[in-house]
């Protein structure tokens, strides 16, 4: 059977509330398969506003075989491209970052303005058009601060996340902020392991001391259902509405973005090892309200979010390969905020630092076992780990489809 049909087929059968089966997480032609048919065709979140801040800043990204480069033009849109030269192929930016006032592509100099057109091609053949060798485009769209890309040649319809998120996120004005710090580590695991061990805190108590702190690991911040019952979620909602910050539970009806606020423990308003603010200037002079607790987001499959009232912390996903995926994190505060007078790098950051790091080391330890002849799929926690389960329902009901598209027929058993 080939890849397609054998995926095909284990989604179908698969067990709901339960694991997948081994090759799904080890398997290099079910992660091809992931690749093309989400990572190639949604819409994946890969930086912010503030990080092409001015016309010419630009950043590079690589989703599987895609390099991309997303750049400011002159009238400052942000536009992305594939990073690679109308000539030869060669990579034009090949740094992960900087600013230009073109784009000049290293290898013969090809040059091509913040619009993608190419400007200058030497000693080329007099009857040479450089209006058809363009740098070839790709779908970008910026919303509330965040950069979004998609590689497919007909991107699914953006506006329903648009509508979404943008009212949670726009107060927060992180299109006007700034990178205090980012890192990324590389956890050797797949990317679908990456995403079960964030859709739930039933690991927190266990594995996060820092973050335990004033991150809360009722089921129902994580999950999907029961928030509304309760109490305590309720009235942090209320007092964030009345504040003028949207704050209740919202999912879109697929299930692969939502948004909401959540309080933290006890007196916290920042993730830090007191529960302190870690900068002394908030995000934004739009909120003014106390103890808004964390803005999360998710959208499947690129990106998780924590907005609080002092900084924003992101996190993005990107598969590396079956079992090795990179996850960037970046720390967001005002733009004026000075570090050393308005925030102390270490204690802004030290909390994730040290979540993320734990992290990894289950993701490698889960993917260590699920190697393992022996592994089987196993149940999930339904009081725990409901986030894991709409997670795993979304990838399933994602793939069906997409893989029914291009699977072969079954042939009939011929007596």
């Amino acid at each position: 059977m080939d890849a397609r049909n054998e995926m095909l087929s284990l989604i179908r059968s698969r067990r709901q509330g339960w694991s997948l089966e081994q090759p799904f997480y080890t398997d290099p032609d079910f992660f091809r398969l992931d690749m093309e048919l989400i990572w190639y065709r949604d819409w994946l979140f890969v930086g912010h506003d503030c990080e092409v801040a001015k016309p010419g800043s630009f950043f590079t990204v690589q989703i599987g075989t895609y390099p991309v480069v997303v750049v400011r033009d002159r009238e400052g849109k942000i536009r992305a491209f594939h990073n690679s030269c109308r000539h030869r192929g060669s990579r034009v930016c090949t740094t992960a970052k900087g600013t230009s006032a073109r784009l000049v592509c290293p290898y013969h100099q090809w040059t091509y303005d913040l619009d993608g057109k190419l400007l200058f091609a030497r000693q080329m053949a007099d009857d040479f058009d450089p209006s058809a060798h363009s740098l070839k485009p790709v779908a970008c769209e910026s919303v509330a601060g965040y950069v979004f890309i998609c590689l497919a040649d007909e991107p699914a319809d953006f506006q329903p996340f648009r509508t979404l998120m943008e009212p949670y996120f726009a107060p927060h004005k992180l299109s006007e902020a700034k990178v205090a710090y980012e890192s990324t580590i590389i956890e050797k695991g797949n990317w679908k392991l990456v995403w079960e061990n964030n859709r739930e805190c039933y690991h927190c108590a266990g594995n996060h001391p820092e973050l335990c702190k004033t991150f809360p690991e009722a089921p129902n911040v994580t999950g999907i259902s029961g928030a509304e019952s309760d109490p305590e979620m309720v009235a942090h909602w209320q007092k964030c509405e009345a504040a003028g910050l949207p704050a209740r539970f919202r999912i879109d009806g697929a299930g692969q973005f939502r948004a909401t606020r959540a309080p933290l423990l006890r007196d916290a308003v920042s993730y830090t090892m007191t529960g302190k603010p870690s900068v002394k200037r908030n995000l934004s002079d739009r909120v003014n309200a106390d103890r808004i607790g964390t803005l999360m987001l998710y959208h499947y499959p690129a990106t998780w979010n924590h907005v609080l009232i002092d900084h924003a912390v992101t996190f993005r996903v990107i598969p590396l390969g079956p079992e090795e995926t990179a996850v960037t994190t970046k720390w967001l505060v005002n733009k004026d905020a000075v570090e050393g007078v308005d925030y102390d790098l270490q204690e802004l950051i030290h909390v994730w630092t040290e979540t993320n790091d734990q992290d990894r080391r289950i993701v490698e330890e889960n993917a260590f076992g699920i190697r393992s002849p022996a592994y089987e799929p196993g149940p999930y926690s339904e009081l725990h780990e409901g986030g894991v389960i709409q997670f795993m329902e979304w990838y399933a009901h994602f793939m069906e489809p997409r893989l029914s598209e291009g699977a072969k027929p079954r042939l009939k058993n011929v007596a």
